[in-house]
């Protein structure tokens, strides 16, 4: 899962990471949908793995609010193993003394499969609300038996995480952006995942493969939970810190909110990230 993730944000450059702080920081920042800016940490896990505190107090001083995490057993190979050494208290007080918060983390597909107690649990302990696979790892050109397969095996585990309190989400990378029976696969999955136990997580960079971010917030009310940031520009096909590209970003935030998008993380490498901030701030819907 960690080196099928790393094969496709080789291209599109991204990562993961969420949550949300005070309502007084609230009013203070009035961003886009009146959320905090959050950002992924999947662009930093070589310097997580270093030093996680001192990178979050980092990430904090860059003027992110929020952040969201990778799981430290689907992502023990990716510079997230050593989140495993830390008790959910002291996760949340590291989080905390920097000056943000977390409600969100990606998981590995097979890492549920294992054992989705345990990593039901490790959320409970950290105060997660929110549990993204990135993808449904399925094949890469899948007959509809093999999506139905997927999307059955999925809204069981999302009955399982909402017994807990905790709502489950999709990503959509590899599996997620093929084809069955000539229609996109994602869109096959709004069709066979429980909009009650499954909400969607939507890549912007992905608009690179012709899946915009504002067409389907419109498209499907309701079914979206955040989305990862990244600008992207359609003259050089590159991904840009945001306010630097030439997305619509006024037409995405405000197709975000019939999307129900409830918290968004930019995703890029970290020099990108901080230059996508200043744009954010000033962003009005």
């Amino acid at each position: 899962m960690s080196t099928s993730r790393r094969q496709f944000l080789k291209t599109a450059t991204c990562g993961a990471a969420a949550g949300f702080l005070s309502a007084s920081a609230l009013k203070l920042n009035a961003d886009p949908l009146g959320l905090p800016i959050g950002c992924q940490t999947w662009p930093v896990r070589n310097m997580i793995a270093k030093d996680f505190p001192g990178t979050i107090k980092q990430l904090s001083a860059a003027g992110f609010q929020t952040i969201e995490l990778c799981s430290p057993v689907g992502y023990n190979d990716s510079g997230f193993a050593g989140l495993a050494k830390y008790k959910g208290a002291e996760l949340r007080k590291i989080l905390s003394d920097a000056g943000v918060s977390c409600i969100s983390s990606h998981f590995g597909i097979d890492e549920l499969r294992k054992d989705q107690p345990r990593a039901i649990a490790w959320a409970k302990d950290v105060g997660l609300t929110q549990m993204l696979v990135p993808s449904l790892d399925g094949p890469k050109n899948p007959t509809m038996d093999d999506v139905k397969r997927a999307a059955d095996e999925y809204n069981k585990m999302g009955e399982q995480a909402a017994k807990a309190g905790i709502q489950q989400g999709l990503h959509n990378e590899d599996f997620e952006l093929s084809h069955v029976d000539g229609k996109r696969t994602y869109d096959v999955l709004f069709d066979l995942l429980d909009p009650r136990l499954v909400k969607f997580q939507f890549q912007v960079s992905t608009i690179s493969e012709g899946y915009s971010a504002a067409e389907y917030f419109m498209k499907y009310p309701g079914r979206f939970i955040s989305m990862h940031v990244q600008g992207w520009s359609s003259t050089s096909k590159k991904i840009m810190p945001v306010g630097q590209d030439t997305l619509d970003w006024k037409k995405i935030f405000s197709a975000a909110k019939t999307g129900g998008i409830k918290n968004y993380f930019v995703e890029m490498n970290l020099d990108m990230m901080k230059a996508s901030v200043p744009y954010l701030k000033k962003l009005q819907v």
